[in-house]
């Protein structure tokens, strides 16, 4: 039996494991084994991403036409989150915007998707009945990650989710997260690792499928040679392989030790639209090229920022994928680090959040990613962006973040200026912020052609544009020996009370 998986740029299709269901990777031709889709699967899984944003099917597409050709044979379709939005009718993807921007959808399930954001771990309530869902007694639990979850329409109602907090702001409330096809074929939902956390979804599906014993251990056998191919470049469709571990002195230096904890890096700014998605997501795409196996982080809830660098990656999110600060994000940054030392991940990159001082006098602890930083004892490269006042104003600025930053015992390990549109003005500035500070490693990123995002990432962007652009242009510019050369490893301290972290602030 053979399970398809979409793989078409904007997907994440390592995000989550579906179960190790997928056997077949599903390219924009429609074609599996030189064959139509339609004619070798017996199902089809399509992963979240950024599918209906990229337009990487389109209905009159060749893998829209196997779609259509499989749900009038009424062969199993699931849609995940994006997925999902690809077999809606429309998703509004201009939450900034005075008007909506539509994007179209295949018009499989009868629902239209608006502007909704949520990351929550979840707990979905099932309300109907699906292949999917059949005989599952309580919630079924995973995660949400976007941005346009409002979701609407005649389509059977099948799972609402419980957030906790929704745009932002701190709201209870129930949400639609699921529905079925009247046909009973196709399934949607925003809930991912509905098939990983509950193993009674991926019954439900084998048994939908007819899988006998022979099929479950085929489709297991086959299912691990499909990730392998996903894992052999980083994006989708990029040429751009991965290498074999081992082959260079950076993979052997920075190979993780059994039962050891990796090499961390902290991605800290001295605020929002600073480029630190940016620089994470290409350093995460250098490391996972050169064969080593790279882990995402985000400090706070909102997890969207490291998606990009898992687009590069093909990685997993992990269950501590988001760090708590104050009651905000996921796992406690002892458990993210006890769970650390249990991984395969050579290296981690974790993604701040606004500046690495914002709510640090906030009366919660720790509720700033410089308490993060001092408390697990992980260094930090420094960034900011010069795009708003200048890079002479932004030279001033983040030499004083970087000293304050070492009153604190945070160690620097390097100092960036993004988004850099003058060289030589940079020059100037670069031996300042060395004798102020004492760091040596100061670097420019350029300024590059790019939609921007600003502060939060609701603005549009296409995966295949923004993580491949942020590889390139950190691969030419910024020296990855800064990472390599670190020899500390993060260890959980203490977080300071609120009296230290006063003193020290005015000091």
């Amino acid at each position: 039996m053979k399970i398809g998986l979409t793989y078409v740029k904007g997907a994440v299709p390592g995000y989550e494991n579906f179960g190790h269901l997928p056997t077949d990777l599903v390219k924009s031709n429609g074609l599996v084994n030189g064959n139509k889709a339609h004619e070798e699967l017996d199902a089809l899984i399509i992963p979240g991403g950024t599918i209906v944003e990229s337009e990487s099917i389109k209905r009159d597409s060749d893998l829209a036409k196997e779609i259509y050709s499989m749900n009038k044979e009424g062969k199993p379709i699931v849609g995940i989150c994006s997925g999902f939005q690809l077999l809606a009718n429309q998703t509004d993807v201009g939450r900034k915007s005075p008007i909506p921007i539509i994007k179209e959808g295949l018009g499989l399930l009868d629902v239209d998707f608006s502007p909704l954001i949520s990351t929550d771990q979840v707990e979905g309530e099932i309300v109907g009945d699906s292949f999917l869902t059949r005989n599952i007694e309580g919630p079924v639990t995973g995660f949400h990650c976007h941005t346009y979850g409002d979701i609407k329409g005649e389509a059977k109602p099948l799972i609402y989710s419980e957030l906790k907090k929704i745009n932002y702001g701190n709201k209870r409330e129930k949400h639609l997260s699921g529905v079925v096809s009247d046909n009973g074929n196709i399934v949607g939902t925003v809930i991912h690792r509905i098939f990983d956390n509950n193993p009674q979804v991926v019954e439900n599906f084998l048994q939908f499928i007819d899988a006998d014993e022979d099929d479950r251990t085929s489709i297991l056998e086959r299912n691990r040679e499909c990730v392998r191919n996903i894992n052999r470049e980083i994006g989708i469709d990029t040429n751009v392989e991965i290498r074999i571990p081992g082959k260079n002195c950076l993979t052997k230096d920075l190979k993780k030790q059994e039962g050891k904890l990796p090499t961390c890096l902290i991605i800290g700014s001295t605020g929002s639209d600073s480029g630190k998605t940016f620089m994470t997501t290409g350093l995460a795409g250098i490391l996972r090229e050169k064969g080593l196996n790279v882990g995402l982080i985000k400090i706070g809830p909102d997890i969207r920022d490291i998606v990009p660098g898992l687009y590069l990656t093909n990685g997993y999110m992990e269950d501590y994928g988001s760090i708590k600060i104050s009651n905000l994000g996921w796992c406690q940054l002892p458990d993210v680090l006890e769970s650390l030392k249990n991984s395969n991940y050579d290296v981690v990159l974790i993604e701040g959040v606004m500046s690495v001082f914002t709510g640090m006098l906030n009366r919660k602890i720790p509720y700033s990613g410089a308490e993060i930083a001092r408390a697990g004892n992980i260094p930090m490269i420094l960034t900011t962006g010069v795009n708003k006042g200048g890079i002479e104003s932004a030279a001033i600025d983040i030499t004083a973040h970087a000293k304050k930053l070492k009153d604190f015992g945070i160690n620097i390990k390097g100092i960036v200026l993004n988004k850099v549109y003058d060289m030589d003005i940079f020059e100037s500035v670069k031996g300042y912020i060395q004798s102020e500070t004492g760091i040596e490693d100061v670097i420019a990123i350029p300024k590059v052609k790019l939609e921007e995002r600003g502060a939060t990432p609701e603005v549009e962007i296409k995966f295949e544009d923004f993580a491949i652009k942020a590889y390139e242009t950190m691969n030419e510019n910024f020296d990855i020996n800064l990472i390599r050369y670190i020899e500390e490893k993060p260890s959980f301290d203490r977080y300071l009370d609120y009296d230290e972290i006063l003193d020290i602030y005015n000091k």
